[in-house]
């Protein structure tokens, strides 16, 4: 199927590992022009070595914290000077973060920055390029809005996210643009294997009892419906909270 995104213009958050090294490479492998987002330049030069060598468009990296208040404004300009427009936002960057009963303010503040605030002013920035093309594509990689069975400041963020996306696509529907969520299950990524099911045996055994297709999804799975809703043809898809988690969530109990 062709996707018709050759010659798009798209900035990926998280870019430089796990789940939006994957979205960033397949989007250059379509043709698309990835600007791509992360906090570490040598792993950024890595991934768009990577993409490069696996016959995609060069990634160009922009190498920022997302948290930072300058960021959105520079990141703006960076892609204006470069593309003179953005036609793709996904907003990848964000983490876990389980806590205690009892946890800091801070880490309730720097959860909530990083997992919300930051794509909203990254999207707020780049949206009126969109609005003046009539077209555009905002694509949030959030989470389940279900509680875990403990505490975790980076849920309620990532709720908060997909209310804020379905208000805004109401919003800018008009101008052409959709706003949709992609909510990952368990998919194999920096995070998930170096803190939150570490040995294969965890993920297989977690797998066995709560996912029906019984295995942990890969960051392709997950970066097949991202670009489907980045091309024309997920044109009338929006507002939406899409899970790709092998049928994890349960919709009653």
């Amino acid at each position: 199927m062709d996707l018709k995104l050759d010659g798009k213009v798209a900035i990926v958050t998280g870019a430089s590992a796990g789940i939006g090294k994957v979205i960033a490479a397949q989007l250059a492998l379509e043709g698309v022009h990835v600007v791509g987002v992360a906090r570490r330049e040598e792993a950024l030069a890595q991934a768009r070595d990577e993409i490069t060598a696996q016959g995609g468009r060069p990634l160009t990296p922009f190498v920022g914290d997302i948290t930072a208040r300058e960021t959105p404004a520079q990141l703006q300009d960076a892609v204006t000077e470069s593309f003179g427009t953005v036609d793709i936002l996904v907003n990848n960057a964000g983490d876990s973060r389980p806590t205690k009963l009892y946890a800091d303010d801070q880490l309730w503040h720097e959860s909530l920055f990083l997992n919300f605030d930051a794509a909203r002013r990254i999207t707020e920035s780049v949206l009126p390029l969109m609005v003046d093309r009539g077209e555009g594509r905002v694509i949030n990689i959030t989470a389940t809005s279900e509680p875990p069975d403990e505490l975790n400041a980076g849920t309620p963020p990532k709720a908060a996210m997909h209310i804020w996306a379905k208000a805004l696509s109401r919003v800018v529907g008009p101008d052409g643009v959709t706003v949709n969520c992609v909510a990952p299950g368990k998919i194999i990524s920096e995070q998930m294997v170096t803190r939150l099911f570490p040995t294969e045996e965890a993920r297989r055994e977690y797998a066995r009892q709560n996912i029906p297709l019984g295995y942990f999804g890969e960051p392709e799975d997950l970066a097949n419906l991202v670009l489907f809703l980045a091309s024309p043809r997920g044109r009338y898809i929006t507002g939406q909270v899409i899970d790709v988690d092998g049928g994890l969530r349960r919709f009653a109990y």
